[in-house]
């Protein structure tokens, strides 16, 4: 029988070396961070294998979330082709999930999506999950988008953002990662919320009638705010508002846009006390009930990955 282990080229030992320094790095555990991941400290993190899989994991069971925290934590994203796979024996494999192998990549650059000038050659470490019958699938020729930073000193040399994000190319993966992509280095893209800063409501003239403002700090300094607006015998409105002017006519982020992102999967669960500013407990409670209202609204922050 053959040996299914290779001995990788020595090129390949500082990437070992790398990979085994982030692993032993514990992922944070905070929904509200600012960040969900630091770009390069990553813990690996692989999902379970799926039966029948054959090559590396389909970025479908990714969520819009999983797109931008890989996205705005990997300084590298490049579309490449495997033409060559070494697997690395148990004892260079630290950290590796069971019913994974992780495998040295040299691959050839198709397409960066963002990041330095690489070459035309990359050579990285990857987790990718064993077929139905245990074996590592044959990557050769197969088209992959791979997240990572650039190794400092090694030019060619990448580190993914976590052990497992190489993923299968599709088109379809490749326009959403560019939207993402492209949306994150706009001068107007939504900045990411730190805290609750202050939650106002004000009652109107009528019964029933009033408006809450909530403001947020955010890691810039430039604002944001939401204000639901309720009127007697209509269905209670809000919106966002990324600038200086708060806006009765602002609406609700889209699902799955950057906006809806900074939103649905950082703001704070309940208003801190500390920025219920209301003149009276009604008023209070009143905010309350909206904050919760734009909670619902926004829908809940769904993620298949470990932040």
């Amino acid at each position: 029988m053959s040996n299914p282990y290779r001995r990788p080229p020595e090129a390949c030992r500082a990437l070992i070396a790398g990979l085994a320094i982030i692993l032993a790095i514990p992922a944070a555990n905070a929904r509200n961070a600012q960040d969900s991941a630091t770009a390069g400290t990553l813990s690996a993190a692989p999902m379970p294998p799926e039966s029948g899989v054959t090559g590396p994991r389909d970025m479908a069971g990714q969520s819009y979330a999983d797109l931008v925290d890989l996205a705005q934590n990997s300084p590298v994203v490049v579309r490449a082709t495997v033409h060559r796979q070494i697997r690395l024996k148990p004892e260079e494999s630290p950290g590796l999930k069971p019913g994974f192998a992780r495998l040295y990549i040299e691959a050839q650059t198709n397409a960066l999506l963002v990041g330095p000038d690489l070459g035309e050659s990359l050579r990285y470490l990857a987790d990718v999950p064993l077929d139905a019958n245990g074996k590592v699938p044959k990557l050769t020729k197969t088209q992959v988008l791979v997240f990572g930073s650039v190794v400092p000193g090694k030019p060619g040399e990448l580190r993914l953002t976590a052990a497992d994000t190489m993923f299968a190319w599709s088109p379809d993966l490749d326009t959403r990662v560019r939207t993402i992509l492209t949306d994150l280095i706009s001068p107007d893209a939504p900045p990411r919320i730190t805290t609750l800063r202050e939650a106002l409501h004000v009652p109107g003239n009528l019964t029933g009638e009033g408006e809450t403002q909530f403001f947020f700090a955010t890691d810039s300094g430039k604002p944001v705010s939401i204000s639901v607006v309720r009127r007697p015998g209509e269905p209670t409105r809000w919106g966002v508002s990324f600038s200086e002017i708060v806006d009765q006519a602002a609406q609700p982020p889209r699902p799955e846009t950057l906006a809806w992102y900074r939103l649905a999967c950082f703001l704070p669960a309940g208003v801190p006390a500390r920025a219920s500013i209301s003149d009276t407990e009604a008023d209070k409670r009143i905010a309350e009930e909206d904050y919760v209202l734009v909670l619902r609204d926004l829908g809940p922050c769904r993620r298949n990955r470990q932040p």
